[in-house]
């Protein structure tokens, strides 16, 4: 399912923890990990050559927090201007052909003005390559920290406690949400989930989030219950766990508390809803969803999807 795959790291501790968290990705045989150097705004000589040699014995160090045996490892370190580091990441995961990006959902920012990182969240708005963003909270890490050169004091992003991420860490495909809204990006997300391997409970779920009246809103309830049953049902015919949950509210806080709730250790979903099939750009619902869920998210792009299905 995913071959081959690109880790970009900053040499963070968040990406070092993306190396130690990847080990159990079904049919994994290559790992490509990428450092891009960018260029100091502020240094009047920059020398990209010698940045992107000294990155590359970095990586060979690096590349030691990767345990899994048997996984092919190749560092690559290239120069990109400081504003131009997610185009760097996507266009080495063309080179490279890989079928996944693995990002760590911040980098060396701890600031909460984005939950994720500028590479993580420009890679998931423009990346052409399915994406697995990875969330986790470290040792020691304060929900306050120091910025600015007179350290006021801001609050940051609030991932996960160490323990409820940690417990999934060499296991990120063993409980996966699944949201859907019965439309065919939202079906072929199901399908590609269905195809991973090594997932030990899918929990589908379907938001009623439209309804003029209480009748309304039941009727839809109970419709809705009846359809995601029956994908439930075929689902489970090869005997996977798998359960159906109905909610009413809105999709994205939905999603985000059922994850909480059902305990998953990621929730993966469409790149594209039905509104934004057509356009092919990142939906709402779902750019919202991983830029501020507190579990791993995987973007399913449709494009490589069903490019694979006609293959």
């Amino acid at each position: 399912m995913f071959k081959k795959i690109l880790v970009p790291t900053d040499f963070s501790a968040y990406a070092r923890k993306v190396l130690e968290c990847i080990g159990d990705i079904p049919g994994l045989t290559e790992v490509v990990l990428l450092n891009v150097v960018a260029r100091d705004p502020l240094a009047r000589v920059w020398d990209p050559v010698a940045e992107a040699k000294e990155a590359e014995k970095k990586l060979a160090v690096e590349k030691k927090y990767f345990k899994a045996p048997g996984v092919n490892i190749k560092v690559r370190a290239v120069s990109a201007l400081e504003g131009d580091i997610p185009d760097a990441i996507n266009q080495i995961a063309k080179e490279e052909d890989v079928q996944i990006v693995v990002m760590g959902a911040r980098g060396r920012s701890l600031i909460s003005s984005a939950l994720l990182g500028s590479s993580s969240r420009n890679v998931l708005r423009f990346g052409d390559r399915h994406l697995l963003i990875m969330r986790y909270r470290l040792p020691g890490e304060s929900d306050l920290g120091p910025v600015g050169p007179k350290a006021t004091w801001v609050k940051i992003a609030e991932p996960p406690e160490v323990e409820t991420m940690e417990k999934y860490c060499a296991r990120v495909f063993f409980k996966v949400l699944v949201p859907t809204d019965f439309s065919q990006p939202a079906e072929a997300a199901i399908s590609f989930v269905k195809e991973i391997g090594n997932i030990g409970e899918i929990v589908l779920l379907h938001v009623v989030s439209k309804g003029e009246s209480k009748e309304e809103i039941d009727a839809t309830m109970k419709e809705s219950t009846e359809k995601l049953n029956g994908i439930a049902t075929e689902l489970g015919k090869g005997g996977m766990k798998v359960t159906p949950r109905v909610a009413v509210g809105s999709p994205v806080d939905i999603i985000r508390s059922m994850a909480e709730e059902e305990d998953v250790s990621l929730i993966a979903m469409s790149s594209v809803g039905k509104d934004t099939l057509k356009t092919g750009r990142i939906g709402s619902r779902t750019y919202d969803v991983a830029n501020s869920a507190k579990r791993p998210v995987l973007v399913v792009r449709l494009k490589p999807v069903f490019e694979a299905k006609s293959a």
